[in-house]
């Protein structure tokens, strides 16, 4: 886990300060990525479908503000000048002054392309459509849309300040300028950007899902206890969090849906979710979001509204 920078060294500021990025669904990614494009100069429009979940993405932005404040990547100076930075929004009624607007529902198929069919209705023609699927194929993605060219995936991870890594994938369609331009917009919020093919999973989910589908099939089959297996890949391994840790941050339920994709995809037995993954799903406990999943979480602080 890498800690990215603040803002756009290579990239001229008026050109940022003329740039509005849209990003749709307000949840943890999607406050998340407006963070890190304000953070980075740019002004930002936080969409969800009523003004309580927009103001609630607003206020997580401005939590992941906070927090890189506290850990001393970031003064306080920026946290203000960035959070000035981001709006919120109802649906898609804004989305017309945006150069470039990002998708940040949950993964599934249905619902991203019922976010495109509205954001190729709202934007500007020449606008470009970004998804922050990290499983589903971009090309799947873009048939929703009227011209596939102008749709590519930008896959941010989370937490997006902390995460130096950016996944940029073109779907079949993709026209060049469109992915430079994903590339580009990528390395003026401090990213490294890594290139995929079109296909499920791409590279980053793909090899992440099978690491922590099989610990969950250890503690389901009674191998070792969850803490032993999280201890194990952290010091045995160097990784910064075990498996259970890391799904508890990135939601049981997104988890289960990238599983479910790649299933779908490859039909390749390493991908089937343990019977465990799903049920923990199914009981809704999806990890820090819920308060529950692998592990208990104390509630998060009640966040004032925005005026």
């Amino acid at each position: 886990m890498g800690a990215a920078g603040s803002g756009a060294a290579e990239t001229d500021p008026r050109l940022l300060s003329r740039t509005r990025v849209f990003v749709v669904g307000a949840g943890i990614m999607g406050s998340g990525i407006a963070a890190q494009c304000a953070l980075a100069g740019y002004a930002v429009t936080l969409s969800d479908l009523t003004d309580e979940l927009a103001q609630k993405g607003v206020a997580g932005a401005r939590r992941a503000l906070d927090s890189a404040v506290r850990k001393g990547r970031i003064k306080e100076s920026e946290r203000e000048e960035a959070t000035a930075r981001i709006e919120p929004a109802i649906g898609y009624r804004r989305a017309g002054a945006a150069p470039i607007l990002i998708e940040a529902v949950p993964e599934k198929l249905e619902l991203k392309h019922e976010v495109f069919r509205e954001l190729d209705r709202a934007a500007s023609p020449s606008a470009i459509l970004a998804s922050n699927t990290s499983s589903l194929p971009i090309t799947s993605i873009a048939k929703a849309v009227k011209d596939p060219g102008r749709v590519v995936g930008i896959h941010f991870f989370n937490p997006v300040l902390s995460m130096a890594l950016v996944e940029v994938i073109p779907g079949h369609a993709t026209r060049p300028e469109v992915l430079e331009t994903a590339i580009e917009l990528a390395r003026s919020l401090g990213k490294t950007v890594v290139q995929s093919r079109d296909t499920p999973g791409f590279v980053t989910s793909r090899a992440v899902a099978v690491t922590m589908n099989e610990a969950v099939w250890m503690l389901y089959e009674g191998v070792a206890s969850k803490e032993d297996i999280d201890a194990a890949y952290r010091l045995g391994f160097g990784h910064p969090m075990g498996p259970f840790e890391l799904l508890d941050l990135v939601g049981l339920d997104t988890a289960l849906s990238i599983l479910d994709v790649l299933w779908d995809g490859y039909r390749d037995s390493k991908y089937r979710a343990c019977p465990l993954l799903r049920t923990f799903v199914e009981a809704g406990k999806l990890g820090r979001k819920t308060g529950e999943g692998f592990y208990a979480y104390p509630p998060a602080p009640t966040e004032a509204k925005a005026a």
